[in-house]
C-alpha cells in the first residue's frame, strides 16, 4: 500500500488551518519586528537579563531568563531580541484554532478565531517586542485548552498538566493569578463544580504553587516589593477608567469589527446548550471583567481572554451560518476582517515611515486607547517608547566626555527610570560609559554600585532637585526629541559635585517603586 503523504493527514487532523495561519502571523512579525527602535522595557529586560534572579520588582524571572537564552543564542539585534516574541504569538493563534476544534468548530470556525487574533491591535503590538505579555496570553491560550480538554473528557488527569502551565505562567507575569480566580468563580458557578472535589484539582494547584515558590522566596527576602509596586502603579499611574470607558478601551484594543465576535462568544459559553460543559468560561470572562473595573486595570490585562472568547464566538457563528444556509457569509466575513486589519495594522505595528503613521492617524482619526496618566505627544506610547534612546545616551555621552579624565574614573549616571537607565547601560558600551544607577524599581534593589556619588551626571529633574543634596549643580544639557513621550523630552542634563551625606543614607530616598 502507497504511504500518503504527510500534508494529507495534517489536513484530516483539521490542524491545517491553524498552522497556516499561525505561520502567516509569524511571519507578520519576522517581516515587522525591525521597526522604529528598542522599546523601553526591552532595555530594561536586557539590564535584568544580566543579572539574573528569581524575581525582580515589577515582574517574575521568566521573562529575564528569555532575554538572556534569546542574546546567548541570536544577539542582540532587535530581530533577534523579537524572534522569541513572534514564535509566542505565532504559538497563541495555532492554539485558538485548536480550541476551536474541541469545541466542535470545523475550518470556517477555526480560520474566523484565528484570522480574529492576528488583526487584533492589542496581539500584533504584543506579538512585536520582548515583554511578559506576549508569553502571558501564550499561557493562558495553552491554560485554556487544556481546561476544555479536561471538561469535555472528564480526564481529571490533566489538571496536573494545567497546574504545571500554571506555575510556569505565574513565573512570567503574576497576572495569571486572575485565570485561576477566573476558573474558581466559573467552576463554582457552573455544573463542571464536581472538580472542586477531585484530588488531582488541588494536587494541580499545589504543582502551580510549587513551581511558583522559589519567586514567592524572593518576594518574602525583599519585603514584597511587587506588592508595593502594583499599589503605587494603582494610586499614581494607571488610570481609574469608567466601566463605559474599560469597555472602549477593550473594543478598540481588540479590533472594534471584533466585538460582535466576542459577545457571539460569551452567548455560546453561557446559553447554548451544547456549550453547557463549558459555562466556566463565559463566567470567568465576567467574573475577571469586573474584578478589573473594581481595581482599576489596564485594558490591555483583559486580553488573554480574547483568544478563547474568540473561539467560541467562531463556534457559534459557524453553526448559525451553517442552519440559515448562509455559505456566502464566510468569504465576506473573512474578507471584511481582513481589510479591516489591513487599516488598523499600522496603529499596531511599526511598518509606516514615523511622519506617514501620524499622517494616517490623524486622516484616520484613531489613537490608541490611554492606560497611564501621562500625557501623550505625536505617536501613541508603544511606538513613541522606541525613540531616543540610543540619542539619550550619546547626549549623555557628550557630557560624560567634557569631563577631565580624573573626574571621569569616579562620576556615575543616575537615570530617572528604567528606561533612561536601560538605554545607558546597553548603547553606553560603545560610547564608553560606565553602568548607571537608578531608584526606579529593580534599580533600585541594585543598588548605587560602586559609586560614591561624589560626581553625577543626572538625566532630568530639576537644580533644585539636587541643591539639597551636592554642592556644585550645574545644568550642561538637554536632550530633546521630537518623538519620544512627553516626559522624556527638554531633560536637562546636571553635573553635580560634592555630595553632601553618603550614597548609603542618600540611597533610601531615591526609591521609586512604580
Amino acid at each position: 500500500m502507497q504511504k500518503k503523504p504527510w500534508f494529507s493527514s495534517v489536513l484530516r487532523s483539521g490542524l491545517f488551518v491553524p498552522i497556516v495561519l499561525a505561520f502567516l502571523k509569524l511571519t507578520i512579525h519576522l517581516l515587522a519586528n525591525g521597526g522604529y527602535g528598542y522599546f523601553r522595557d526591552e532595555l530594561y529586560y536586557i539590564a535584568c537579563s544580566g543579572k539574573l534572579d528569581f524575581g525582580y520588582v515589577d515582574h517574575p524571572p521568566l521573562v529575564a531568563l528569555a532575554t538572556k537564552l534569546s542574546r546567548l543564542l541570536l544577539g542582540d539585534s532587535l530581530f533577534s531580541l523579537r524572534l522569541f516574541p513572534a514564535i509566542a504569538g505565532a504559538l497563541v493563534v495555532l492554539l485558538t484554532g485548536l480550541i476551536v476544534r474541541e469545541l466542535g468548530g470545523k475550518k470556517f470556525a477555526q480560520a474566523l478565531a484565528c484570522l480574529a487574533v492576528i488583526i487584533s491591535p492589542v496581539f500584533l503590538v504584543t506579538g512585536n517586542h520582548m515583554s511578559m505579555n506576549v508569553f502571558d496570553h501564550l499561557f493562558w491560550a495553552l491554560s485554556a485548552l487544556l481546561l476544555i480538554r479536561i471538561l469535555r473528557t472528564k480526564s481529571t488527569k490533566l489538571w496536573i498538566a494545567l497546574g504545571i502551565v500554571l506555575g510556569v505562567g505565574l513565573q512570567n507575569k503574576h497576572s495569571i493569578f486572575f485565570f485561576g480566580f477566573g476558573l474558581l468563580v466559573g467552576l463554582m458557578l457552573s455544573s463542571a463544580r464536581k472538580h472542586l472535589f477531585t484530588l488531582e484539582m488541588w494536587l494541580g494547584l499545589a504543582v502551580a504553587f510549587l513551581i511558583f515558590l522559589p519567586h514567592l522566596i524572593w518576594q518574602f527576602i525583599h519585603g514584597f516589593p511587587s506588592v508595593e509596586f502594583i499599589r503605587n502603579a494603582s494610586l499614581y499611574k494607571n488610570l481609574s477608567l469608567s466601566p463605559q470607558e474599560f469597555l472602549l478601551g477593550q473594543i478598540i484594543e481588540m479590533h472594534v469589527f471584533l466585538f460582535p465576535l466576542l459577545l457571539l462568544g460569551l452567548v455560546h459559553f453561557l446559553f447554548l446548550k451544547p456549550a453547557k460543559p463549558y459555562r466556566v468560561f463565559g463566567w470567568m470572562y465576567i467574573s475577571i471583567f469586573g474584578l478589573f473595573i473594581l481595581t482599576s486595570a489596564k485594558t490591555y490585562y483583559i486580553a488573554p481572554l480574547y483568544p478563547m472568547m474568540f473561539a467560541g464566538g467562531a463556534v457559534l457563528f459557524e453553526i448559525i451560518i451553517e442552519r440559515w444556509s448562509l455559505s456566502w457569509l464566510k468569504p465576506a466575513t473573512l474578507a471584511f476582517l481582513c481589510g479591516g486589519g489591513l487599516l488598523s495594522a499600522p496603529m499596531a505595528l511599526p511598518i509606516l515611515p514615523v511622519e506617514t503613521f501620524i499622517k494616517y492617524a490623524e486622516y484616520l482619526e484613531l489613537s490608541a486607547p490611554r492606560s497611564e496618566d501621562h500625557e501623550t505627544g505625536p505617536l501613541p506610547q508603544h511606538f513613541a517608547d522606541m525613540f531616543g534612546w540610543e540619542e539619550l545616551t550619546r547626549s549623555v555621552s557628550d557630557v560624560y566626555n567634557d569631563l577631565p579624565p580624573r573626574d571621569q574614573g569616579q562620576c556615575g549616571i543616575f537615570a530617572q527610570n528604567y528606561g533612561e537607565a536601560g538605554a545607558i547601560d546597553f548603547f553606553g558600551r560603545k560610547y564608553g560609559l560606565p553602568e548607571a544607577v537608578s531608584g526606579h524599581n529593580n534599580y533600585w534593589i541594585w543598588g548605587p554600585r560602586h559609586y560614591t556619588g561624589e560626581i553625577m551626571i543626572i538625566i532630568g529633574g530639576t537644580e533644585a532637585d539636587y541643591e539639597r543634596i551636592y554642592e556644585s549643580v550645574e545644568q550642561v544639557g538637554l536632550f530633546m526629541h521630537d518623538y519620544v513621550m512627553p516626559y522624556e523630552n527638554n531633560l536637562p542634563l546636571f553635573v553635580c559635585r560634592g555630595l553632601k551625606v553618603s550614597m548609603e543614607e542618600l540611597w533610601p530616598e531615591v526609591k521609586h517603586y512604580e
